[in-house]
This record gives structure tokens, C-alpha cells and sequence, in this order.
């Protein structure tokens, strides 16, 4: 794409500008068909991969392309509002247009160019159309049978090349995506620190003080995987992170809490189907806010007794603190049960629930948009904390000694989550018996 060094579109003077460094200039003339656009964080790669569409759009007038996350809802909430804000602007003549029949959601140029927008749980519009170009936001929390299925979908052909770019920071070194890459299937483009001016000293002495894995994939741009972590040989987000679907009304529902507050909060509700799997389906995962409050929105997303509701939970199984489940229960006007909390014993459950079963599934599932419209917890994203349960998976690990070996006790530094699935998990399979709970619940 021959751009200058600094770009504009040919809006109003007061629209957004654009001068790209380092990475994010090498994917603008990139024309290889699969690109990976990787890094730390706070880098600069969503909002280059975003600008190189916008450009494309503009310079090849019909060209079709796609903004893609996992999920619809983690695009709307993240990407497109990037998009929208700071490459579009306020006085750009791009519509928005809903979907409409069989046709999705996209932006409209007026030069005839759409750049269309979707997530890969609702896949079906995504691969009805084809593409000249298409941008994978945080593209790790994709399946390399998803990313092989789009490039099926790069053949419009009104671009001189057609292209996927998959955006992310580091993962694993095993994850699928470094893998493609290193096998050459991938033309592999480093974005670093430098390459964003806008980046300030204080967020990299944050991302300095992280530890472990989180450090080395945040600060430091490298895919390494947690050491020392404990559901190492259990935890495969692949086969334990599912897309949502309708829960049926007659599955037991329970919650588990385990309480915070400059520690994060953490509700999960929990569904159990008729093998006796259980799914997380929402979760509150959130710091500085008290107990009452958090009672108030847990009544809301439930809606208990009302048309389209959550049932009535079995059971919800909470953290010791007195204080924080006698406010709990005053404000849900329901009772709570007190959490088996022996460590031990738990992580081995919950490891079991993870592994596949004789049937060759899991018994533990995470719905991977668990966190309700609004409540992700800015405070634990500005300083790229897990926000979610299935965030911290990788960041649990088991404690060091000083002669550096581990402890049989787990770090408790990131097990907020952790600590409510172990509860769960322990209150099913632990309990003798697992009682129906008594009429006071209701």
C-alpha cells in the first residue's frame, strides 16, 4: 500500500491522523496472506490493524472487510468503539448500518467499500460473505479451525491481495497461532513499546511490576507459559471455554461467592445439566464496591421469579466472612451456605472436572462472555489483571519456596475466581450426600 509516513483520510481537517512506527508501518505495506501482528501489551496492534482497513477502504473503492473477535460482544465493547472514536472520528461521511436480512452489520464508505463486523460465536453471517481483508482482535481466543474457515472467505478479489491479520499478545508457546507462525504459514510482525508515542512511563512501570507469566507476556512480548501452574495438566481453555447457548429452565442453578473489595468480588452462577456437568454462565468480577451493591446487581441479571428469568438457585455457596454473608443474605432475602474450603482436596476436584471424563468430555465449562454488559472492571483491565475467572487460569500457580521449589499450597496472589469455582466444585463433589437445601433458600 503506497502511504505516507504520516496519513489522513480526506475528511474534515479536524478528523484523526495517523503516523505509523515499527510494527504497525510493516503491516501497512504487508501483503502476505495470513499475518500475525503480535506483542505486549498497550502496543499499538488493534489500533494499526484497524487503520490499515479503514485505508484499504478508502483507497480500493467495493473492497470488503471484517472486524472479528471471539465473541460479538467483546468486539462492540472494545474494537468498534476504538474504531469508531479514534479512526473514524466525529465528522466522517462511514455510516453504521445494523444488520438487515441476510446481510450483517457493517460500515458503510461512501465509496462503496463495507467493512463489515461480527464475533465467531455468531458464525454463520461471518462465513455467508467474502473478504478482501480481515482483522482478528485478540485472535488467541480463537481455534485454528476457525482461522482456517476465514481463509476461505478471502476471495472477493476487488484488493490487489486479499489478507487475515491476527492481532494478540503472547500466549502460551504451544498456542496454535505461534506455532503457525513458526512453521512459516504466518508472516510474523513484532510491535513493540516504542512503536506507540502515546504510550506513558507510568503504564510501563505498571506492566513492569507484574510477575510471572503475565510480565513476560504483557512487558515483555514473549509467549511463555505459567510456571509452576496448577491445573497445568487439566486446563485447556479449547476444550473448557464454550460458546453460550440456552440453558434449559429445569437445570439446577447454584452461586458461589467469594467476597472482596480492593480484591475483586467474585459471583458465579452456575447451571448443572442432567450429567451432572457444571457451567459458569455469568459472573460478577469486580473491586471497589460493597457487598449491597453487589446484591442489587445480582438480583437484576437474575431476575428471578420474573418472565425469562434465572430459577431460583439450589444453594449459594459463599466465602467465611460473616459479616459480608449476613449482608448478602439480607439483601438477597435468600440464605447462603458456608464454602468446604479445604484446599487440597478442592484443586483435585476441580482438576478432575476439568480433564475429560470417560466419555470424553469435561464436567467443568466456562462461557467465555460471562461478564454482563458494563461490568468489566476498569480498575483490573487499566492494569492488565485477569478481569474474569478463565483469566486467571494461567496465572494460578503454586507458591515458592525460598529454596525455589513449590509449596503444596497455591500462590494467592490472582485465585479470586479460583476460590469461588473450588467452592462450587467442592459443595457437588465433596459434600457426602449433596443435600437438597432447606425451604429457608426461598
Amino acid at each position: 500500500m503506497s502511504v505516507p509516513a504520516t496519513l489522513s483520510t480526506p475528511h474534515p481537517p479536524q478528523q484523526a491522523s495517523y503516523t505509523p512506527l515499527g510494527g504497525a508501518r510493516a503491516l501497512l505495506f504487508c501483503r502476505e496472506r495470513e499475518c500475525l501482528l503480535e506483542g505486549p501489551a498497550n502496543t499499538g496492534k488493534s489500533y494499526s490493524g484497524l487503520w490499515k482497513m479503514h485505508l484499504a477502504a478508502l483507497k480500493y473503492p467495493g473492497m470488503h472487510g471484517l472486524l472479528l473477535r471471539k465473541t460479538l460482544v467483546s468486539l462492540k465493547a472494545s474494537t468498534l468503539v476504538t474504531f469508531r472514536e479514534r479512526v473514524l472520528g466525529p465528522n466522517s461521511p462511514v455510516k453504521f448500518w445494523t444488520a438487515r436480512g441476510d446481510e450483517s452489520a457493517h460500515y458503510a464508505y461512501p465509496n462503496g467499500s463495507k467493512i463489515y463486523v461480527g464475533g465467531m460465536d455468531k458464525a454463520a453471517k461471518i462465513m455467508s460473505t467474502e473478504y478482501d481483508l480481515v482483522l482478528w482482535d485478540e485472535a488467541t481466543d480463537g481455534a485454528v479451525e476457525e482461522w482456517e474457515a476465514l481463509q476461505t472467505r478471502l476471495r472477493y478479489g476487488v484488493m490487489p491481495y486479499q489478507q487475515a491479520i491476527a492481532a494478540c499478545n503472547p500466549n502460551a508457546p504451544t498456542h496454535w497461532i505461534n506455532q503457525r507462525a513458526n512453521q512459516g504459514l504466518m508472516t510474523r510482525i513484532l510491535s513493540r513499546h516504542e512503536d506507540n508515542p502515546t504510550v506513558t512511563a507510568d503504564y510501563l512501570a505498571m506492566l513492569q511490576r507484574l510477575t510471572g507469566v503475565r510480565r513476560a507476556r504483557l512487558y515483555e512480548g514473549k509467549w511463555q507459559a505459567a510456571e509452576g501452574a496448577v491445573y497445568e495438566d487439566s486446563w485447556d481453555a479449547n476444550r473448557n471455554v464454550i460458546d453460550r447457548f440456552t440453558i434449559p429452565n429445569d437445570w439446577p442453578r447454584f452461586l458461589s461467592v467469594d467476597f472482596g473489595y480492593n480484591h475483586p468480588f467474585v459471583c458465579l452462577w452456575w447451571a448443572m445439566d442432567h450429567d451432572g456437568r457444571l457451567y459458569c454462565y455469568r459472573e460478577i468480577y469486580r473491586t471497589n464496591r460493597i457487598v449491597e451493591d453487589h446484591a442489587r446487581i445480582i438480583k437484576e441479571v437474575s431476575r428471578w421469579g420474573k418472565q425469562g428469568g434465572d430459577p431460583y438457585p439450589r444453594a449459594i455457596i459463599c466465602d467465611h466472612d460473616a459479616e459480608d454473608r449476613a449482608t448478602l443474605e439480607r439483601h438477597l432475602q435468600l440464605m447462603t451456605l458456608p464454602a468446604k474450603k479445604s484446599v487440597s482436596d478442592g484443586l483435585q476436584a476441580v482438576a478432575a472436572r476439568l480433564r475429560p471424563a470417560g466419555d470424553g468430555k469435561a464436567r467443568l465449562f466456562y462461557f467465555r462472555d460471562t461478564l454482563p454488559p458494563g461490568e468489566v472492571d476498569p480498575i483490573l483491565r487499566d492494569r492488565r489483571l485477569p478481569a474474569c475467572t478463565i483469566e486467571e487460569y494461567d496465572s494460578y500457580v503454586w507458591r515458592k519456596k525460598s529454596d525455589g521449589s513449590y509449596d503444596e499450597e497455591p500462590n494467592k496472589d490472582l485465585d479470586h475466581g479460583m476460590d469461588a469455582s473450588r467452592y462450587m466444585v467442592s459443595d457437588r463433589d465433596l459434600i457426602a450426600g449433596f443435600p437438597t437445601r432447606g425451604p429457608r433458600l426461598f
